[in-house]
């Protein structure tokens, strides 16, 4: 189930919104102000933030500055300020969409499924499992299967998975994994994610000792290697 942050000090507004993605299949938390999303995202990820600009505190572009600094988890301004500057600073900031106020629900949804389409990269339409060499990643079923055989993963190494094979090829950092598994502002420490992986790697590597693909990259991070070989 896809999960989506609003972050809109207009309480009306933004529970209209919150029950329309609901009824549509996504989980959604809200917030009234950039410092109470801060907390929200400290204590998990979400798979889109949809960001008012005025708000009360640090405004819209000031929270979406921050967060871009430690995730790429996509981000809609929806906001009654539709002059072009706005524009141009919401998404030079870092937003990856812009909605002007009024819009439909509607529109919303579709501006919200284009965007999470886009971000998922390899994984393809709705529903449908996303491969890589041996393993078959089961989005809406939260499974990882390898070579037909479902491993018995915990939510956390799911999401680790998840979210390296979404990168293959691509080495990501710790603080990287912290921000996009656990959560953008977490205090998590780093060497959790260690944990993680080797609990991961137990459950899916045939040696992991010498992981085939969940790979270290010494000094800088994990990278997920499709086609496996020496580490």
């Amino acid at each position: 189930m896809p999960s989506v942050l609003i972050v809109d000090d207009d309480a009306d507004l933004s529970a209209i919104v919150a029950r329309y993605l609901e009824s549509e299949g996504f989980a959604v938390v809200r917030a009234a102000s950039a410092e109470e999303a801060y907390d929200v995202l400290g204590a998990r990820p979400f798979d889109l933030v949809l960001l008012d600009i005025n708000l009360p505190g640090d405004d819209g572009f000031a929270a979406c500055e921050a967060l871009r600094r430690a995730s790429d988890v996509p981000i809609v301004f929806a906001s009654a300020r539709t002059s072009e500057t706005d524009r141009i600073v919401g998404l030079d900031t870092g937003g990856d969409d812009y909605l002007p106020k009024p819009y439909s629900l509607r529109e919303l949804l579709a501006h919200v499924n284009a965007l999470l389409r886009r971000s998922r990269g390899r994984s393809g339409g709705a529903g449908r499992p996303l491969v890589a060499g041996p393993f078959a990643l089961d989005e809406a079923a939260g499974t990882l299967a390898k070579d037909g055989i479902v491993a018995a993963l915990s939510p956390k190494e799911f999401a680790l998975a998840r979210f390296l094979i979404a990168h293959e090829g691509e080495t990501v950092s710790k603080e990287r994994l912290l921000a996009e598994v656990w959560g953008a502002f977490s205090e998590v420490e780093p060497q959790t994610v260690s944990v993680h992986m080797s609990w991961l790697r137990a459950k899916v590597e045939d040696d992991p000792s010498r992981p085939a693909h969940f790979k270290t990259v010494r000094g800088r991070g994990y990278r997920f290697d499709a086609e496996g070989g020496a580490s």
